[in-house]
């Protein structure tokens, strides 16, 4: 019998190394893979990036697939990468919101385009390093589990994966904490061992987002406006909405004798509300562009606890549909800084009920 063939994708990372090692250890037909996302960039910015992006992660990925012994290809995803992940950046933030690239690459990217290539390759699955577990449930339905390492865990970022998504996905890291993972590395001797994980947005190195959107731009961003109060007073000037996101303090270049906070963009009066720590807590968002995960959909009411934010540690609220697209999620006690543009993860305990975009 054949062995089931399995695309693994491989960032360079001693997560994505330890995940080939570990399927092919289980009897696969493991086929490396690094997709390649960066655009023109000078070389020097791609090495400085390391992270899932960058020249450097190809050499490390190469390298330990020639250890492990399994065959290793670059794939160029740089069309796909430019249109569901930077273009849709750059267009949130021109909206006034706060967008979360990593979830449009796992969704449009990771999981869409090149479950779709190695499928039409052969492969019988996908598999990546993703700190979270794949079950099924007693309703027959796949849903993500939260990972062995509550620290480490990835779910909130993977929420809007499909049914069929996940019937051909394998995330072997997920059973696992990571000083466990970095200990099978060292163990095998894999070169990617104490290699430190990638931080921040991979396509923005210098952490610049405004001077990102302005270069892609080309220099037509919003123009600076007023910083008002919740009634409209105008307590001074902002460097232009892209500058800001809800809930922010620091970098705000305005001085009020006392600590404010972003409660607000608008992007159709180009301004920025400021309030004080109070008026950054709501109890009530709406989200649509929903995906539902452990249920085929939401009918009638529901108790989860939520996330609003990958760093969110979660608080317990109702969610009820107020439209075909659109669920209400009316939370306990209030929580901080709802953004729109981020994603909202529902759970039941440790299992994924599903998500959406927050309003």
């Amino acid at each position: 019998m054949d062995k089931e063939k399995i695309v693994t994708g491989m960032s360079g990372g001693v997560d994505s190394s330890v995940a080939a090692w570990l399927l092919k250890e289980q009897g696969y037909d493991v086929i490396g893979v690094t997709m390649q996302i960066w655009q023109e960039e000078a070389q020097q910015v791609q090495e400085e990036q390391a992270g899932c992006c960058g020249l450097s992660a190809v050499e490390d990925a190469r390298r330990v697939a020639a250890m492990l012994e399994i065959p290793y290809y670059v794939m160029n995803f740089k069309a796909e990468f430019q249109k569901h992940v930077m273009d849709y950046f750059v267009a949130e933030y021109l909206r006034g919101r706060t967008p979360n690239p990593c979830i449009a690459c796992n969704r449009y990217v990771k999981w869409e385009s090149l479950l779709k290539r190695s499928m039409d390759i052969g492969a019988d699955y996908i598999a990546t390093g993703h700190y979270a577990r794949i079950v099924q449930l007693e309703n027959g339905r796949l849903a993500l589990k939260k990972s062995a390492s509550v620290a480490k865990d990835q779910t909130y970022a993977l929420y809007n994966l499909t049914q069929y998504q996940l019937a051909h996905t394998k995330m072997p890291v997920g059973e696992y904490t990571k000083e466990e993972i970095r200990g099978m590395a060292k163990k095998i001797g894999l070169r990617t061992a104490d290699k430190p994980d990638s931080q921040e947005i991979c396509f923005i190195p210098d952490h610049d987002y405004a001077g990102f959107i302005d270069r892609k731009t080309h220099g037509k961003t919003p123009p600076a406006g007023n910083f008002v109060d919740a009634e409209g007073k105008v307590l001074g000037q902002h460097k232009g909405i892209t500058h800001y996101t809800v809930g922010q303090r620091k970098g705000l270049g305005i001085a009020l004798g006392t600590p404010v906070f972003v409660t607000e963009i608008r992007p159709d009066t180009n301004e920025v509300v400021l309030g004080q720590n109070a008026d950054v807590f709501g109890s009530i968002l709406y989200a649509n562009q929903l995906n539902f995960m452990s249920i085929p959909d939401l009918e009638g009411a529901m108790e989860v606890t939520a996330k609003i934010r990958y760093s969110h540690q979660g608080a317990p609220c109702m969610i009820h549909k107020v439209e075909q697209d659109k669920v209400c999620c009316e939370f306990q006690e209030p929580v901080r800084a709802i953004t729109p543009g981020q994603a909202v993860v529902f759970y039941q305990g440790d299992i994924v009920v599903g998500g959406g975009t927050i309003l």
